[in-house]
């Protein structure tokens, strides 16, 4: 399968869309609402807890009973409501993070309550199309105290088309920013996995949407290839990703080249994949890398190497080498681990 194609289906009963390019598996979501009665990006009304002294944070109490765990905490008494935005999963008996700084996303825009600014993608440059959705972002955001982000996928797309996609989104953020009063409630769903992937994966636009069985299509063995904590690197190379509780270990191995080049080969290329394994399983935390062993002169070219993989991908910080050599990366948790969800598939 050639090109970049958009498959939407169910995976055990979960709706499920998965993002194929030239056949290999680049993006998957899958609906964790069984599994997390508020998943990432639900914005809900919360009433602040306890301060954590030492931990940089409060509980927060959210609707369904849950308990989440707010950083940006300072100026905040216990009792008071917030308008907050689930910020990833949480394994079970844990806070679910959870942030002030909302975001109100479509497929053209993005409004930021709190951060004012109009601002149009980077990936638009031509002058002319800038100019006019900067005047269409003048236009429908006046009067409003709130950011908006213009997406990408504007570009090419009509006028009319963009100021109602805007209008929309102004008109929900205003709404449910001063809706305050009362109990914990879920404001705003996450969306399902077939509207996150209409709204994300609009740029570039795919050469085709699939509506049907993943088996079809080479989705279900991709999928069925993430139960196991070994990925296959070309040539003889292979990695291990394990998650625990407190941290994700990966393990990178030459395989049977002992050539004197097949430390930093094999590392390379495993630093190159490992952001799409991250991406695909759900995982983010603290991750430590047990590279294969190479030089102390080689890391640099290394650390080049994950650094370009890495851009583009959800909040990444790089932290770097340990005194035992592994190297040590921080990734939001913006997603429901996958093998909570995935289990065996069929």
């Amino acid at each position: 399968m050639k090109g970049r194609s958009v498959i939407l289906g169910q995976i055990n009963g979960l709706e499920a869309a998965a993002l194929m390019v030239d056949g290999q598996l680049e993006d998957l979501l899958i609906d964790s609402s069984g599994f997390a009665p508020l998943p990432p990006g639900a914005i809900c009304r919360a009433k602040l807890g306890r301060q954590m002294k030492g931990q940089g944070g409060v509980f927060v109490d959210l609707p369904e009973g849950q308990t989440g765990f707010l950083r940006e905490g300072k100026g905040l008494r216990p009792g008071d409501t917030v308008i907050c935005q689930v910020a990833g999963g949480a394994e079970p008996g844990k806070a679910l993070p959870v942030s002030l700084r909302v975001l109100f996303k479509s497929r053209y825009a993005i409004v930021t309550p709190g951060a004012p600014g109009l601002n149009i993608s980077r990936r638009i440059r031509d002058e002319e199309t800038r100019d006019g959705l900067q005047a269409l972002a003048d236009m429908v955001m006046e009067g409003s105290d709130m950011g908006l982000i213009l997406r990408s996928a504007c570009e090419g797309t009509e006028d009319g088309e963009i100021v109602e996609d805007i209008a929309a989104m102004r008109d929900l953020a205003e709404a449910v920013m001063a809706d305050l009063d009362g109990a914990p409630e879920l404001l705003v769903d996450a969306p399902t996995p077939h509207e996150e992937a209409w709204r994300e994966w609009a740029e570039p636009a795919p050469d085709e949407v699939i509506e049907g069985d993943f088996a079809t299509h080479g989705v279900l063995d991709a999928i069925e290839a993430l139960a196991s904590p070994r990925v296959d690197l070309p040539g003889s190379g292979y990695m291990m990703i394990e998650p625990t509780r407190a941290l994700v270990a990966v393990d990178v191995n030459t395989g049977n080249d002992t050539s004197p080049a097949a430390a930093l080969k094999a590392n390379i290329i495993a630093a190159r994949e490992l952001p799409r394994q991250l991406r695909l399983r759900g995982l983010g935390g603290q991750i430590t890398i047990d590279f294969a062993p190479m030089p102390k002169r080689d890391r640099q070219a290394l650390e080049q190497q994950l650094r370009a993989a890495i851009k583009g991908e959800t909040e990444t910080s790089l932290a770097g080498w340990t005194p035992l050599g592994n190297f040590e990366m921080q990734r939001k948790r913006d997603r429901v681990a996958r093998a909570m969800l995935i289990g065996g598939t069929e």
